[in-house]
Parts: C-alpha cells; sequence; structure tokens
C-alpha cells in the first residue's frame, strides 16, 4: 500500500497538483470567493506516467502473487529505466521483461535485421507522416476560425493519423532496439483504423496502455461481473482515467468520457446490430462499422489535440455548419496534396497487410532479400518524402 501511496502520489503532485488547484481556483472565482492559492513551477520528469505504470503493476502483481520480489536492485533499476521504451512505451511489465534480463540472450543477425526493419518502419512513419502533417495540424488547430469546414474535416483526419504514425512510429523504433539487443517487447498498435467498433478499437490502439487499464483498474472495479449498473460505472471510471492518465487538462478527460460514452452506447446497440448484421453483406456491414468508429474516433481527437475546451468546440462548430466546403477553399494546397499523398501510401500499405498479414510475415521472416527490399523502400521513401524537422515525438508530452 505504502508503494502505491508513494507512486501515484509523485504522479500526482508532478503532472496533476497545479491542475486540480487551477481548478479550484477557478470553480472558486465562478462562486463568487476569491481565493489566493498560487500554483507552483513543476519541471515534468520525462516519462514519469510510463515508469509510474510500470512499477504500479509490479507492485499489484507481487502482492497477487504473478511474480516474486526482485531482490537485485541493479535488475529492477533496469526494468524501471530500460531506454528504449521509457520515455513513451510500450508500457513493459514486470512479468514480461524481468525473466528476461535473467537469460542469456544471444544477439544474432536475424534479430538486428528484424530490429532494423522496424525502426526504418518506424522512421518513415515519424519523418514521412507524421512530420509531414504536423504543420498543417497544428496552424489549424491554432487558427481555426481562418479554416473552412472541409479544412478543418481534412485536418481532422490528418491529425488522426499524425498521431498513431507518430505514436506507433516511437513503439515501432522501441520493439526494433529491445529486438537488436535480444529483448522482446509487446507490440503496441494493431491496425487500429480497422476496428469494427470501439471496444475493437481499444484492442488495437495503444494495447500495452488498454490492457493495463483493464487487468489493474477495470476488472478489480467488477468489470462487467456485477450487472449492468456497475458496468457503466466502471467503463466510466478506466476511461475518464484514462484520459486523465494523458495529460492535467480538461480536454482529456472529454476525450475520454467521449470513449466511455461510444463504449456504453455500443453495448446497448449490439443486440440491434446483430439483428441488422443479417441484413446487410458482411463485407459491407463491416465496412459501415469501420467509417462509423473512425468518424466518431475522430471526434474525440479533436478535443485530445485542442488546447482548450473551447478551441475543441470552435473546431466541432466550424466543421458542422459547413459553411464552405468548395475543394478550390482548400489551403494550403501542397501541403494537403502531399499529406493526402503520404496517408494513401499508409493506407494502401495497411489494407495490403490486413488482407495478407500472415503470407507476408511469412516472407518477411523467411526470405532475407525481402527485408533488404522493404529497408531500401523505406529509406528511399523518407529521403523523397521525409519532412526533417525538429517535431517531438508527440507522447513524449505524457
Amino acid at each position: 500500500m505504502l508503494t502505491l501511496i508513494l507512486n501515484l502520489g509523485l504522479l500526482f503532485f508532478f503532472k496533476y497538483f497545479n491542475f486540480f488547484i487551477d481548478s479550484f481556483t477557478n470553480v472558486a472565482l465562478i462562486l463568487g470567493m476569491s481565493p489566493s492559492i498560487h500554483t507552483l513551477q513543476i519541471i515534468l520528469p520525462v516519462g514519469i506516467s510510463f515508469y509510474t505504470f510500470q512499477t504500479l503493476s509490479y507492485t499489484i502483481d507481487i502482492y497477487s502473487k504473478k511474480i516474486k520480489p526482485e531482490f537485485d536492485f541493479i535488475t529492477f533499476a533496469t526494468y524501471v529505466s530500460f531506454f528504449p521504451q521509457l520515455v513513451a512505451g510500450p508500457i513493459v511489465r514486470a512479468v514480461d521483461l524481468l525473466p528476461q534480463f535473467k537469460l542469456d540472450l544471444k544477439i544474432t543477425t536475424e534479430k538486428i535485421s528484424q530490429g532494423l526493419l522496424l525502426i526504418v518502419l518506424g522512421y518513415f512513419k515519424k519523418i514521412v507522416i507524421a512530420d509531414s502533417l504536423a504543420p498543417l495540424v497544428d496552424h489549424a488547430f491554432a487558427n481555426p476560425s481562418t479554416y473552412t469546414s472541409l479544412n478543418l474535416v481534412l485536418v481532422v483526419v490528418f491529425y488522426a493519423f499524425q498521431i498513431y504514425c507518430d505514436f506507433s512510429g516511437y513503439s515501432d523504433i522501441a520493439i526494433g532496439l529491445g529486438k537488436m539487443m535480444g529483448y522482446n517487447f509487446p507490440i503496441n498498435f494493431n491496425l487500429p483504423y480497422f476496428a469494427v467498433n470501439f471496444s475493437d478499437f481499444w484492442k488495437r490502439w495503444h494495447i500495452t496502455l488498454s490492457t493495463w487499464l483493464r487487468d489493474y483498474l477495470y476488472i478489480p472495479l467488477g468489470g462487467n461481473q456485477k450487472g449492468s449498473f456497475y458496468t457503466l460505472r466502471n467503463l466510466v471510471v478506466t476511461m475518464l482515467l484514462g484520459g486523465l492518465w494523458h495529460g492535467a487538462n480538461w480536454t482529456f478527460i472529454v476525450w475520454g468520457l467521449l470513449h466511455a460514452l461510444f463504449l456504453i452506447i455500443q453495448r446497448g446497440f449490439e443486440p440491434i446490430a446483430y439483428k441488422l448484421s443479417n441484413y446487410f453483406p458482411k463485407a459491407l456491414f463491416k465496412f459501415l462499422g469501420i467509417l462509423i468508429t473512425f468518424t466518431f474516433v475522430n471526434i474525440a481527437w479533436i478535443f485530445f489535440r485542442s488546447q482548450s475546451l473551447d478551441v475543441a468546440f470552435e473546431i466541432l462548430r466550424k466543421i458542422f455548419t459547413f459553411d464552405n466546403m468548395d475543394f478550390s477553399a482548400l489551403k494550403p494546397k501542397f501541403q494537403i496534396a502531399k499529406a493526402i499523398i503520404v496517408v494513401l501510401i499508409l493506407i494502401i500499405g495497411e489494407v495490403l497487410y490486413f488482407q495478407f498479414s500472415d503470407k507476408i510475415d511469412t516472407i518477411i521472416n523467411e526470405k532475407r532479400f525481402a527485408k533488404m527490399i522493404l529497408l531500401a523502400f523505406f529509406l528511399w521513401m523518407i529521403l523523397l518524402f521525409g519532412s526533417f524537422s525538429n517535431n517531438n515525438f508527440i507522447y513524449f508530452q505524457f
């Protein structure tokens, strides 16, 4: 219990102390009070959310007797601060990583080539796609009133692919670095925008966080085993804290609550959806599920990306007024054209992988020349389309 209090206390102090003080002050001002409470100039430690969750899982797994305590301080410190995934994940549990430190791991050319391919793929996602989309997204979210409805629709879609490629790109690099050293990290993304519903989305997006929240929060609260009311309560609490985990801002709280609402509506709609599926071709029904899920995930992304609720609601207002849907009014045209090209390249690649993943994995793992061709292709794309800027990985801020 002391360890949990210490870990959560440090996380609360560094990440949320000023947020709750500011929120309390704003509420007091609304009520006509004049509190004189000052915030602190706190520097947020790098990667605090990720290594806090890793140490929490270690403590909880010991308490539940899933693992034994690690008495070698160097081994434990290595687990907590293992550099490839420290800053932005994936969140690796002690039960997965600590045993690997005990093994006599061999670095092989096969592991090096697999890791190198993942690293180059990660940089392709980051430099070619995420950083190409970043200027469009940053400017639009900073000045939404100057953009047309169609412009903002495109920008929101671009942000969905920016954050996906930025974060999954980092995860690929981390997994690749670990593999080159002989360590295996869990995957963190699995084609999330092909999700057919919202629960499927959370099985594919930031997998190590969603499974962490499921195993250490949702299930201990009772999961879906105590009736409808408690299931809905547990969903709301889990997604609310999942949103707050990303940052001390009301936009993240709304983002989490929106996903809780989506999951609740999905649960209520599932019996109707099951009946409707009998009247549609299977492929069409699946496509509709993907389209609906992607649309509402994008609406939630507006809050996630916005600096404030005012900005988020301004973007939503502009989009749904449909004030100008003229393609000729899009700006800046060259950057939008480039963004569409790189997003289409990603979509085509992921559709092909989605359809032929088993065959592709077999070819890559068994044919050395296939790895060389893919490496050459990704490096060529980086040189041709890469946006070499100073953009940090988005999840560094969390």
